[in-house]
């Protein structure tokens, strides 16, 4: 049965990859149509067509390579002008794209370009893509806090400490030298809900937490549901050294990776853990967030791709933080599928990585190189630029930029891209990030 569902994580992941993909160029298609350029081709995937159905002037289907997908837009560049035959690896390689591109010009469509596009509407064309997996990431982050919720402590007692023990105590039991817990010297008892502290109505178990650690050695009325009926309680916390937690009871991190420990007001109540929904902000603030790491990840991601190349080829320990392939993502989807852990959780784990993974998507895309859909805006913006500077010095307009003559740019990013993959590839097969290691 653990098998079946690490397997099912695996598929999970793999549609809603196939899924990301395809609404990723659906944010293409949709505007470049809008806008009046001739779509020839929508493609989920790469290589030799496993199937595809004309409809209308453009042509969907699936390849055999799911690694990716694109858009075959009429004349992404201008037409090349007549010349002879191209000499040298680099010029062949650039006769080769306009000829490619010419081909995309139907007859009797030729103002049906993405090129004439005013360089907006090309900007928005090319922005469609990264887009699209931004929102769709929102709304599975949306889905994720507000409709599942956020596991946080509620305001449910679990249980009550008997005794007040050294925060670097080791003992499991209370001795007759230990003083009794604030807590349970207040009548607190596993099973109530805690409805307000010192006059503040709580909603999760963090709210009670902070009033409390922020009150040693003050006199807190706590209110508390039992039985049905409210009880009116007492409770003065005690200066304690603690370990400071979130909102998810994991302990807070120093920069040197320690545990952060204070003194604070300690009344020794835990709480049932449980799914707390989130405000509608949630999810958009999650997006924005996760947006920001992923960046600071890529800006860093040379210094991170030799420290993934020293633990293949070195030995040296991987960062579980850092970037994974296609089947490194699956590796993990399979592992949160098949912990022994509620169904709740587990759907929770795999709609968080599909989230981040739209993410990933998004920011890589937006890299300002070719052949990325960063790489397209760049070109479009150069064109602009030309244009205004043109018109202020009042100049002819300027020809619209070929950019074919980047393809040795587009080439050399390309065989990056495909070098960076495959590493990854091998150390998610033979030194793979687990979530339980």
């Amino acid at each position: 049965m653990e098998f079946l569902l690490y397997l099912g994580g695996i598929l999970f992941m793999l549609i809603g990859l196939g899924l990301s993909i395809g609404l990723h160029e659906v944010g293409h298609l949709v505007p470049a149509k809008l806008f009046g350029v001739r779509v020839g081709q929508y493609m989920i995937g790469f290589g030799p067509r496993l199937w595809s159905k004309r409809i209308g002037e453009t042509e969907y289907g699936f390849k055999m390579l799911p690694l990716g997908g694109f858009i075959s837009m009429s004349g992404m560049y201008p037409p090349s002008k007549s010349s002879g035959p191209a000499s040298g690896l680099f010029r062949s390689l650039i006769q080769d794209a306009r000829s490619a591109n010419d081909e995309t010009i139907a007859d009797g469509a030729e103002d049906r370009v993405f090129y004439r596009l005013p360089v907006w509407k090309r900007v928005i064309v090319m922005l469609g893509g990264p887009v699209m997996n931004l929102l769709l990431a929102t709304v599975i982050f949306t889905i994720l806090l507000s409709g599942i919720g956020l596991q946080q402590g509620t305001t449910t007692i679990s249980a009550v400490s008997e005794c007040v023990v050294p925060s670097a105590s080791t003992a499991t039991e209370c001795s007759p030298d230990d003083p009794e817990s604030p807590a349970a010297e207040a009548g607190v008892q596993p099973g109530d809900v805690i409805l307000s502290v010192d006059g503040q109505p709580v909603s999760t178990f963090a709210d009670a937490t902070a009033i409390i650690q922020a009150s040693p050695g003050e006199a807190l009325d706590v209110v508390v549901r039992r039985d049905g009926s409210d009880e009116s309680l007492s409770l003065t916390p005690i200066a304690a050294e603690r370990t400071i937690t979130d909102a998810s009871g994991r302990p807070l991190l120093d920069e040197n990776g320690d545990p952060v420990v204070k003194e604070v007001g300690y009344a020794g109540m835990y709480s049932q853990m449980g799914y707390i929904q989130q405000p509608l902000s949630a999810g958009p603030e999650m997006a924005v967030d996760s947006a920001g790491r992923v960046t600071t990840m890529i800006l860093n991601l040379p210094a991170r791709l030799w420290d993934i190349g020293a633990s293949v080829f070195a030995g040296a320990d991987r960062d579980p933080n850092g970037p994974l392939s296609v089947v490194g993502v699956g590796r993990l989807a399979g592992e949160v599928a098949s912990v022994d852990a509620p169904v709740l959780d587990r759907w929770a784990g795999l709609l968080s990585l599909l989230g981040m993974l739209n993410i990933a998507l998004f920011v890589f895309n937006l890299i300002p190189l070719l052949p990325l859909d960063g790489g397209h805006i760049v070109v479009a913006l150069w064109d602009g630029i030309r244009r205004i500077w043109a018109k202020i010095f009042r100049r002819p307009p300027p020809a619209p930029v070929d950019a074919t003559s980047l393809v040795p740019l587009t080439v050399v990013v390309s065989v990056v891209l495909i070098a960076m993959g495959a590493l990854l590839l091998i150390a998610d097969i033979v030194k793979p990030v687990s979530l339980f290691q």
